[in-house]
């Protein structure tokens, strides 16, 4: 399978932006759309070129890859330009790297097939500054030859790629279900520093503790320095994107009759977050809650 050297890029927020800026500089000329246009600038100045309709960036035979913020904005994408589907075909690849529902996978797939084109669904696993420096993790699942076409794209943008077969949703699957150990990681984190400050023991050392010894990950050392300091802006990842996720998971596990009682407590301390107006702060200051309940105000 042979696709266009000219890559599109639609959506540029904060990881689509350095994701689009490394296939740049690797050399692939770049098309690319976002609903705000100021964003496309820092891309055009390296020469990318811009348009005003998502539709645009795509060229028959070609591939463009989606970083949107949710299923809602993906489906605005692909369903509402009626020109997306019909100029990428016949053999183009569409290449989603957002946390999407499993759903939406599996109609985005069958739509794609149903007009001679590739869907591949790819979420990243990395926070803006993993996406500068191109070492991102990345979820793929779909069509061999379409991944196939792509490997070299995906190996500018990430470090790793793992690979969960020829079913597109899977990969959505395995995304919600790895954001899901990233959310608990942060509540336990945040009621045992909670505890340690109650009796006198500061969260910072709670953090060189766990992060130093047998919990040294990159989870523990980063948003354990963050919940240490309370240090939630600006956010790498929204608390509402949180959510929003956190809706998927519960979803999927409804769906599939599985019980989640962490997902439940979650649930609600993300819900409480966002009826505070922390929506906007990193997902980290889930953390505030257990400070709240605790009696700690900051």
């Amino acid at each position: 399978m042979k696709i266009s050297s000219t890559v599109g890029f639609i959506g540029l927020g904060n990881m689509g932006q350095p994701i689009a800026m490394n296939l740049l500089k690797a050399g692939n000329p770049l098309r690319v759309y976002n609903r705000s246009r100021q964003k496309t600038r820092p891309l055009v100045q390296q020469g990318a070129v811009d348009f005003d309709n998502p539709a645009e960036v795509v060229e028959p035979g070609g591939v463009v890859f989606t970083m949107l913020a949710d299923d809602a904005s993906l489906r605005s994408v692909v369903f509402e330009n009626t020109n997306f589907i019909e100029r990428l075909a016949p053999g183009g690849v569409h290449v989603s790297l957002s946390t999407i529902s499993p759903a939406t996978a599996r109609e985005m797939s069958a739509y794609h097939d149903r007009h001679g084109v590739s869907f591949l669904s790819a979420p990243v696993i990395g926070r803006p500054d993993r996406a500068a420096a191109g070492t991102l993790f990345i979820l793929l699942a779909g069509r061999p030859e379409a991944k196939e076409a792509i490997l070299p794209l995906l190996e500018r943008i990430g470090e790793r790629i793992f690979d969960f077969g020829h079913e597109p949703w899977l990969s959505n699957v395995a995304k919600l279900a790895f954001n899901f150990n990233i959310a608990a990681a942060i509540e336990i984190m945040a009621e045992s520093f909670t505890l340690a400050e109650k009796n006198g023991v500061p969260r910072q050392r709670m953090t060189e503790l766990l992060s130093e010894t047998l919990f040294s990950s990159v989870i523990y050392r980063g948003y354990g320095d963050l919940i240490a300091r309370h240090a939630y802006e600006p956010a790498g990842f929204r608390l509402s994107l949180g959510w929003k996720d956190l809706q998927l998971v519960l979803d999927i596990a409804d769906e599939s009759v599985t019980p989640l009682p962490i997902g439940s407590l979650l649930r609600d301390r993300l819900l409480s977050a966002i009826a505070k107006g922390r929506g906007e702060l990193d997902w980290s200051a889930l953390a505030l809650g257990v400070s709240d309940d605790a009696g700690l105000r900051q």
